[in-house]
């Protein structure tokens, strides 16, 4: 939409900093990403959907989209944006607040697709991986150090909590990189668009919640040993510690970064055999 700064000054919007409100336009870039995010005839779940500029795009493709945003100042903008869409609902509402399970029995299996606000994305990825049970993935605009993080590999400074908590759900894969030049305002930093498919059981951990909660013991303390941490996170002696690790064949003095997903799982399972019914 190349008239988004005449539309947006007709209805005397005014950016929002603390809302990390920074549109897009371009109907190349649009439709890159909309094709990108595998969205012919699905549904759509839109996070931070801004001017309406990728929702018009996706609604081209998709069944159905649902467009979330917090800015009310927006409604006019949208009115004219998305005119004519009979398939896009607009939702005034914060995603991270909603009744999830609520919200997924009324919409069934749906994609998340957005360019999203940088302050929700670690929350909004987190609530997807944690919580939901209708999401079939995502794939989201994001700034670029953090695309690089979701995406990283084991022993690598990238690679944190996040990168394996992704990997539980899916593979993550940086489907193209976006310049700050793109966006209006101008942002300080690139962007990169991050997709990850979901697949159910990828890692063929025994629970998912124990790897969730080894993950984040793991990371607890980035700089001390994985002893150390299972001691503290799971309130262990360092001699049932050193045993567990044994078990799962990790080094005694590993660290949780140098651990990769298929290593997390089969940790999670001794603590879940061993330890299990103790802490879920």
């Amino acid at each position: 939409m190349e008239n988004l700064r005449g539309v947006l000054e007709k209805y005397g919007f005014r950016f929002k900093k603390q809302l990390g409100q920074n549109f897009l336009s371009d109907a190349n870039l649009l439709r890159s990403v909309a094709d990108g995010a595998g969205t012919d005839g699905k549904t759509v779940v839109e996070i931070g959907c801004g001017a309406g500029t990728l929702t018009r795009a996706l609604a081209e493709r998709a069944k159905k989209v649902y467009a979330f945003d917090v800015d009310t100042d927006l409604k006019p903008v949208l009115a004219e944006t998305l005119s004519g869409l009979e398939n896009v609902e607009v939702i005034f509402r914060d995603f991270l607040k909603i009744d999830l399970k609520a919200f997924e029995k009324e919409v069934g299996a749906y994609l998340v697709v957005a360019n999203l606000p940088y302050y929700i994305t670690t929350p909004l990825v987190g609530r997807l991986l944690d919580e939901s049970e209708s999401c079939t993935g995502f794939s989201v605009m994001v700034q670029e150090e953090v695309a690089e993080r979701f995406c990283a590999k084991a022993g690598t400074p990238e690679y944190g909590a996040i990168t394996a908590a992704i990997a539980l759900r899916g593979e993550a894969h940086i489907v193209r990189r976006v310049p700050r030049t793109m966006f209006h305002p101008r942002p300080n930093v690139d962007s990169a668009v991050v997709r990850v498919d979901f697949q159910p059981g990828r890692l063929g951990e025994k629970s998912a919640e124990m790897y969730r909660k080894t993950v984040r013991c793991a990371f607890a303390g980035r700089r001390k040993t994985l002893e150390n941490n299972l001691v503290n996170g799971f309130a262990l002696s360092r001699e049932r510690a050193k045993e567990i690790l044994r078990k799962a064949g990790v080094e005694e003095k590993a660290r949780g970064e140098t651990l990769s997903p298929e290593r997390f799982a089969r940790l999670s399972d001794v603590l879940y055999d061993e330890i299990g019914g103790e802490t879920l």
